[in-house]
């Protein structure tokens, strides 16, 4: 049998020579076992970390957009004592530029409020709430889970960037059907209270929620 001698098209060959393009069949990332698929940020959103090592995201809209979520089943909840934990790859939390330890008197801590005004309709979240609990895989009523801020507005935490909202299952021992009903807003609203008291920095109380809601309080000596 002849040799049969086959020529490699130039463009094949400088692209081996450079070390490699990309298969269009790979995926870009990588799933673990214990991680999903990271969330992406609202449009335009770079690599901003803050002070506390947590990404900041573009804060306060005055027109919010519905925001990608994680590709579905690819987040994996984790559980304290029973108590659900967000998937840190998928929900990392991200903080609102427009709140820092300087600002913290004319937003999160100013009299009359701040949250309100800067809460996304429910025409976005809506619509984020179902994308997202088909990442997270959960199947229990909607209505029963919250779409939670991992880090709340109330601490500063970003409006509507994708890596700070999850789909929060209810607390163990929760009748189906009869509502939100979870521990970590009383959490929220004491390290928010410990914030504006000067019992903690801003910084201490995000990084001590996006750590694990459960013994935040007991990580700053609050409770």
């Amino acid at each position: 049998m002849g040799f049969v001698r086959r020529t490699v098209p130039p463009t094949l060959l400088s692209c081996l020579l450079l070390a490699g393009c990309s298969s269009g069949s790979q995926s870009g990332s990588s799933a673990s076992g214990k991680g999903g698929t990271p969330a992406a940020g609202p449009s335009g959103t770079g690599a901003s970390v803050g002070a506390a090592g947590i990404p900041v995201g573009e804060g306060p809209q005055k027109t919010y957009t519905v925001q990608r979520q994680p590709a579905a089943g690819s987040c994996r909840y984790r559980y304290e004592k029973g108590e659900p934990l967000e998937d840190t790859s998928c929900t990392p939390g991200t903080t609102s530029p427009a709140v820092t330890q300087a600002t913290l008197a004319s937003t999160i801590c100013r009299s009359g409020g701040y949250t309100k005004g800067i809460r996304p309709p429910e025409s976005v979240t809506g619509p984020e709430k179902h994308a997202n609990a088909a990442s997270y895989g959960y199947t229990g009523h909607l209505g029963d889970a919250e779409y939670d801020h991992l880090i709340s507005l109330e601490l500063g935490g970003d409006p509507n960037d994708a890596r700070n909202l999850w789909v929060e299952p209810p607390d163990p021992g929760h009748k189906p059907g009869s509502g939100v009903n979870n521990k970590k807003a009383p959490v929220e609203t004491k390290l928010h209270t410990a914030v504006c008291s000067g019992k903690a920095t801003l910084h201490a109380a995000q990084q001590a929620i996006v750590t694990d809601w459960t013994t935040a309080l007991s990580q700053l000596g609050l409770g």
